[in-house]
């Protein structure tokens, strides 16, 4: 039996890790700040601080080994990336950008999309929101791929306006 696919959500405090976390799950329950890493079923989410304190990387680097998907969440409604450019590039792992807020009326879905892409130079970036739903199916079906070229194949037949490819 193969083993299931596991995604790693990474972003800085408040950027909707666990609220995504629940919708992804389709848990109806209030988000609470994540003080430690939490495995539930498919998703470890993590605390805020492993991104925003490079003390921290480590912790990520050693949760990394263990997932096979990296989300990396960029707040909508924040100007400033808390990620270091090319982030990703030191993740062996599929990564995927998700634009968290991206309903909320001070979103700038555009600043957020550039500043993953500076993270992420080569992966899929989703626009979503939690509160409507927008990209949660999306994240569902490219966590299911195994690997970073079927990853972006199953994009290519997604909503140009949700999932936007390499």
């Amino acid at each position: 039996m193969a083993k299931q696919n596991r995604a790693m959500l990474i972003g800085a405090i408040g950027a909707g890790k666990s609220t995504l976390t629940n919708k992804l799950l389709g848990r109806e329950v209030q988000a609470v700040k994540t003080q430690s890493l939490i495995y539930r079923d498919w998703i470890v989410d993590t605390p805020g601080e492993y991104t925003e304190n490079p003390l921290f990387y480590k912790n990520i680097m050693a949760t990394a080994l263990e997932v096979t998907h990296v989300l990396y969440l960029q707040d909508s409604t924040k100007k400033k990336t808390i990620f270091p450019p090319g982030f990703a590039t030191g993740i062996n792992k599929i990564p995927i950008g998700v634009v968290t807020k991206s309903d909320a009326e001070e979103a700038n879905v555009n600043l957020a999309v550039n500043k993953l892409r500076a993270v992420i130079p080569k992966g899929i970036i989703i626009i979503a929101s939690a509160v409507n739903g927008q990209g949660i199916e999306e994240i569902r079906k490219l966590v299911q791929c195994h690997s970073l070229q079927e990853t972006i194949k199953a994009s290519k037949e997604m909503d140009p306006n949700i999932v936007l490819p390499i």
